[in-house]
Parts: C-alpha cells; structure tokens; sequence
C-alpha cells in the first residue's frame, strides 16, 4: 500500500519561504517521478512542479519559476518543495503526488497515489 505524507506547510509572510517534504512508502521510490500540485477552495487541482525518478528532469508552472524548486532523495524516499519569495497567491494545499511512469508529467491523469495535502498560508 502506498502512502504519502507532506509535511512543512504553515503560515509565512509574503517573501518568506518554506520547504514542503513528502515521504513515500509501499513501493519504489526510485522508480517513480513524483509531482507537487496545489488546489485552493472552489478551484480545481493546478500542477506545480514535477521531477523525474532519477531527479535529472524537472517542470514547473510557469508562475513558480525562478521561485520553487523541486528535488528528491531517493535514499530518504523524499520529495522536497522548495518555495522561497512567497506571494499570496501561493496560499493552497499543496499535495505530492507519485507518477505511474519513470518520466515527469505536468498532468493529473497520470498520478497514481496522493498525499494527504499540507496547507500553505502566505499573508500580505
């Protein structure tokens, strides 16, 4: 059974930074590229950044870019989200997701398992 649990989210002020991790379990991290995604009330799931198995592929939204940053420790089964110069609007949840394949993807459809989600909060 796979599970993923993000932890890291919080409260910070517009510029500040935090750093989201997920640790995944029930099957083999290393195979699998993994997503971030975000979703505020009333809105659907956006695709935020997504990495490939071995970390040497990597995406982003366009409005993340120069900002977030996406990295991996396969050894720790770890996916990390780097988030510096915060604006409100990034206040979502954010949710790790573990793709099917091998390869980074920007679409939902191909995630098989999510985590559980960790609320970020950026105040002007």
């Amino acid at each position: 059974q796979v599970q993923l649990v993000e932890s890291g989210g919080g409260l910070v002020q517009a510029g500040g930074s935090l750093r989201l991790s997920c640790v995944a379990s029930g099957r083999t991290f290393s195979s699998y590229a993994m997503g971030w995604f975000r979703q505020v009330p009333g809105k659907e799931r956006e695709f935020v950044a997504a990495i490939s198995r071995s970390g040497g592929i990597t995406y982003y939204t366009d409005s993340v870019k120069g900002r977030f940053t996406i990295s991996r420790d396969n050894a720790k089964q770890t996916v990390y989200l780097q988030m510096n110069s915060l604006e409100p609007e990034d206040t979502a949840v954010y949710y790790c997701a573990e793709d099917r394949t091998s390869m980074a993807h920007t679409t939902m459809a191909y995630y098989a398992y999510w985590g559980q989600g960790t609320q970020v909060t950026v105040s002007s």
